[in-house]
């Protein structure tokens, strides 16, 4: 089976009055559920931190800020542009405004291309390499939800889209993109695939059925065991992160609490429940805080 199977398009709405559409708007951007937004704050928070070695000048942190809400609604519009025909099959995404005709493709496009342009027009305060890597971040952006139709590796992608976050942040502090930010992308590109993975679980069966690909799929029966390895890469990653700045005994606490929220993640999910899985998804946001709470406490303690 595959997608065109499905590629009847949902039917257009009458027009309405855009004060009407605010609530689907809403929903679109998915206003009404944070949690991916954390998942975005967080690693881009770390980087901040670490590249300033302390809390970060107030206009760029509220650049970073105000960015990653704007650029995380806009790749929730475009990821259910493009999965128009998808979600109305899929048990979790069937009540999503584009899937069913609550919002039309062409009013979802031209929200995306607004949140895009205030998101660029707020990093045209920062630098020119900042800038330039900005245009990375749309390209990154706009083409993850292909991803699912040609490769089982989607998450993986997702990874690089959410951590482009970091370059960026190094690269608005200190003008240029070290070593350190490219160790840290790639202990998050290991966490985002962990935790998007976590996601696919509770759609394989729908995705199984319509022909879409994730990692859940591509690791079938050893899934816990992939996901147990990607996760004990991205605390390595996240302890020679440690190493490299220098980070003391607040940061390895930190470490420590994060590493617990995980195993908990494990003890949930081990029957791969479909709420037990998208409870393990949504625990991540804690392995995120935990690790800024370590970076910040860090950096102050000094």
């Amino acid at each position: 089976m595959s997608y065109e199977r499905y590629s009847e398009p949902v039917p257009e709405r009458a027009p309405k009055s855009w004060r009407s559409q605010l609530p689907h708007y809403w929903q679109l951007v998915r206003g009404d559920r944070q949690v991916g937004t954390l998942l975005l704050l967080w690693p881009t928070a770390w980087a901040l931190w670490l590249a300033a070695g302390g809390v970060p000048p107030l206009g760029t942190l509220l650049i970073f800020a105000a960015g990653v809400w704007l650029t995380r609604s806009a790749g929730c519009i475009i990821n259910d542009y493009n999965d128009r025909w998808l979600d109305p099959h899929v048990e979790r995404t069937k009540n999503r405004p584009l899937a069913t005709g609550a919002v039309s493709p062409r009013e979802a496009l031209a929200l995306f291309a607004l949140l895009m342009a205030v998101a660029f027009a707020l990093v045209l305060l920062t630098n020119w390499l900042t800038v330039a890597l900005s245009g990375v971040a749309v390209v990154l952006a706009s083409t993850y939800p292909l991803l699912k139709r040609y490769t089982y590796l989607p998450q993986v992608y997702l990874g690089v889209a959410f951590g482009w976050g970091i370059p960026m942040a190094f690269a608005a502090v200190q003008g240029t993109v070290p070593a350190l930010a490219w160790l840290l992308f790639l202990g998050n590109l290991l966490w985002t695939t962990g935790y998007d993975t976590w996601y696919a679980m509770v759609d394989r069966k729908d995705d199984l059925r319509v022909g879409a690909k994730s990692t859940a799929i591509l690791f079938g029966e050893s899934d816990l065991t992939a996901l147990g390895v990607i996760y004990a890469g991205f605390f390595w990653a996240m302890w020679l992160v440690g190493a490299r700045a220098e980070l003391g005994l607040p940061y390895q606490v930190s470490l420590g609490v994060a590493l617990l929220v995980v195993l908990a993640q494990f003890w949930i999910a081990r029957g791969r429940g479909r709420e037990a899985c998208f409870t393990a998804f949504r625990l991540n946001q804690w392995v995120g805080l935990a690790l800024f709470a370590g970076i910040a406490a860090d950096f102050a303690l000094r």
